[in-house]
């Protein structure tokens, strides 16, 4: 062992130690590595036969190399090859496609981008359609590829637990009306016909949005790209990155020459060194029932809608997929961890951590009481890139403008980051006009302090207050 890595090991020991004391801490902490069966996903065991591709062996050439293989990676691999199908494209990923949080989330597709902060309503309604155009798009290229791939299309709630916020969601909607935005007002009644959650003073619906098996989307997307000639090597993780006029990419294998590279692994990023102080690589704890049938849910009190999710600082959320699964995240301080020095895997198993899982049950069963005695069949981790104002951003940098990035969806990313696909190919293409001005295209981070004061800074905020930021979306 390295003097740094004994020294670091010790501070994590001697941080965790003190956070022992810290009220709401709630759960015992693992380092033992994670086998990637024992953190699978609800969304991944609908793949149970997919097979890797072998990994990159030798030196190859690319116009443009894209280093992640989720949603950012595979929607601009799709949008890049679709625009300009005579350049050679190459995606690098670590692991397998959809490992990462495209792989190991709640499966929601909702509108809107975190962190935008107030906007205007011309931009109010370009940022909402950009995100339900994006929506339109994943349905499309679904149906297109005649992709087997699970996803329903009949809405969410935002539902609100105060009155006072219930009454200025339903002042927001008739505004939002007004710009062409179709989103509902439903008093509390009108809801629980719906979904029958109880605590709720009202809620607000829309109908564009949906859920999403991520994992099947992204896999099935691998013979369309292939097709095309995008080479795709997974079992590939990039080790090293020689900026320059070509940029030289080393792999454990390998190396890809390109003119252009993409950096698309979200909460990953800073592995290469890149936007280090941008974000919290924020490990996000979701489970899923077994499947039920749907009259089985429908006398529960789940009638219909993909997805809800709450207004709480800590907020709660879950999906009705077509299966009949009922995938829950969030909820409490314990759905949500960060390790020390910016480490991006979760060291430890879902078993680790079932004090997690029971506390957010609680909160599943509070709103929805007849979910209480229902199994956890799958239970996964994520880990999300969280910036300090919940900001994304997706644009271009480096001496030679041939480094494309997209990062810091904030847990709004099952669009955001398939629309960063279509954003990124525009500006490389310089027929980005409809983007310049966006609040996310090219937007700044503002900084995160370094260790230990980042790791100090978010346990204090998160387990002393039990309140972490949350800023509006529109």
């Amino acid at each position: 062992m390295t003097l740094q890595s004994t020294l670091t090991n010790r501070i994590e020991r001697g941080l965790y130690g003190a956070a022992r004391g810290v009220a709401r801490l709630g759960y015992p902490l693992s380092w033992e590595k994670l086998e990637i069966d024992e953190n699978k996903s609800v969304w991944a065991s609908y793949t149970p036969d997919y097979a890797s591709t072998d990994p990159l062996r030798g030196e190859t050439h690319a116009d443009l190399a894209i280093i992640g293989g989720g949603y950012t990676g595979i929607s601009t691999a799709y949008h890049f090859s679709r625009r300009y199908p005579q350049k050679r494209v190459v995606v690098l990923e670590a692991k397998l496609l959809a490992n990462g949080a495209s792989g190991r989330n709640g499966g929601m597709m909702l509108n809107w981008i975190y962190g935008t902060g107030p906007m205007t309503d011309d931009m109010s309604s370009r940022v909402y359609n950009a995100t339900s155009q994006t929506i339109d798009g994943i349905e499309a290229i679904i149906k297109r590829h005649n992709l087997d791939v699970s996803y329903r299309r009949d809405g969410c709630f935002e539902v609100f637990t105060n009155a006072q916020r219930a009454e200025e969601a339903e002042a927001e909607v008739q505004h939002l009306n007004k710009l062409g935005i179709p989103m509902h007002f439903f008093d509390a009644a009108s809801v629980r016909r719906r979904i029958d959650l109880n605590g709720i003073s009202g809620g607000l619906f829309d109908p564009t949005e949906g859920q999403l098996n991520g994992v099947q989307f992204i896999r099935g997307l691998r013979p369309v790209l292939q097709e095309r000639g995008v080479e795709i090597y997974e079992n590939t993780p990039v080790t090293k990155v020689d900026e320059g006029s070509t940029i030289a990419l080393t792999t454990p294998t390998g190396v890809v020459k390109a003119k252009a590279i993409v950096l698309a692994l979200n909460g990953y990023t800073g592995k290469l060194g890149y936007f280090r102080k941008a974000y919290f690589p924020l490990h996000s704890h979701v489970f899923a029932t077994e499947p039920l049938p749907d009259d089985q849910l429908d006398a529960m009190g789940w009638h219909g809608t993909a997805g809800f999710a709450d207004d709480l600082s800590r907020l709660s959320y879950a999906a009705r997929t077509k299966e009949g699964h009922i995938v829950f995240g969030g909820g409490s301080n314990l759905s949500y961890g960060y390790r020390f020095n910016n480490g991006t895997a979760f060291s430890g198993s879902p078993s680790s951590v079932q004090p997690a899982f029971r506390d957010m049950h609680k909160t599943l069963a509070a709103y929805l009481p007849s979910t209480a005695n229902l199994r956890q069949a799958h239970q996964w981790t994520g880990t999300l890139a969280i910036s300090l104002r919940r900001n994304c951003s997706m644009g271009v940098r480096g001496d030679h403008n041939n480094i494309y990035y997209a990062l810091g969806y904030s847990g709004h990313g099952v669009v955001a980051a398939n629309m960063a696909g279509k954003v990124l190919t525009d500006i490389y293409s310089g027929n980005d006009e409809p983007w310049r001005d966006m609040p996310f295209v090219n937007a700044p981070f503002s900084p995160i302090p370094l260790e230990p004061f980042r790791w100090m800074g978010y346990q204090m905020m998160t387990r002393l207050t039990g309140k972490s930021p949350r800023e509006p979306h529109r």
